[in-house]
């Protein structure tokens, strides 16, 4: 339990908006409001998103290495990798608010499912620099890995119960969280990479 919360409180540390702050910017109150990578490069650059985003994929990696190392049950594993991208979405220390989780997701992902992982983020960087739309490369990498996750039941090799229901409620909330850039990437107005806040 006490590894579980520990997972939830290091996802929920905000380095986003804490950088922007170093810099005299309230990271809720630029951009899109989300304290992540993109919000920090379109509002401080690329070396404060650069280190954002890094920081963000090792909460992930961290939450589900500690739990390991713990020697808890795998389910307890993926569980608590779970539970840092949900801190870093609804951060305690930001009122319950945060990014999006694509980084943390990632690092999650990617400790728990390399072969998964790997795959989602070359599709999403892929997407990312075709389109120069971050939002719709996160979009697809996380429905890379309903469809991976879908297609190893097909061939039954499928991951183990507990990592496939991680998985796909992390691409399911990935996805959720950006509805709001699914409509504007309809729409048409979704911003840029590049574009500043």
């Amino acid at each position: 339990m006490a590894v579980a919360v520990l997972s939830y409180l290091l996802g929920a540390i905000p380095a986003a908006a804490w950088v922007a702050r170093s810099r005299g910017v309230d990271i809720r109150t630029v951009g899109s409001g989300n304290s992540g990578a993109t919000n920090v490069l379109r509002s401080l650059g690329k070396g404060p998103a650069a280190f954002v985003a890094a920081f963000d994929i090792l909460k992930g990696v961290l939450a589900v290495m500690l739990a390991r190392l713990m020697g808890l049950d795998p389910a307890w594993v993926a569980l608590c990798g779970v539970l840092a991208v949900i801190g870093h979405n609804f951060s305690v220390f930001l009122s319950g608010r945060g990014g999006k989780g694509v980084a943390t997701s990632f690092g999650t992902v990617a400790a728990l499912s390399p072969a998964i992982g790997i795959f989602a983020f070359v599709l999403a960087i892929f997407t990312m620099w075709l389109t120069r739309f971050v939002s719709a490369g996160s979009i697809i990498g996380a429905a890379a890995v309903l469809a991976l996750l879908g297609f190893s039941y097909l061939v039954q090799l499928p991951p183990p119960w507990y990592a496939t229901a991680a998985l796909a409620f992390l691409a399911s909330l990935l996805i959720w969280q950006h509805r709001d850039n699914i409509r504007r990437l309809t729409g048409g107005n979704e911003r840029r990479l590049g574009e500043k806040a």
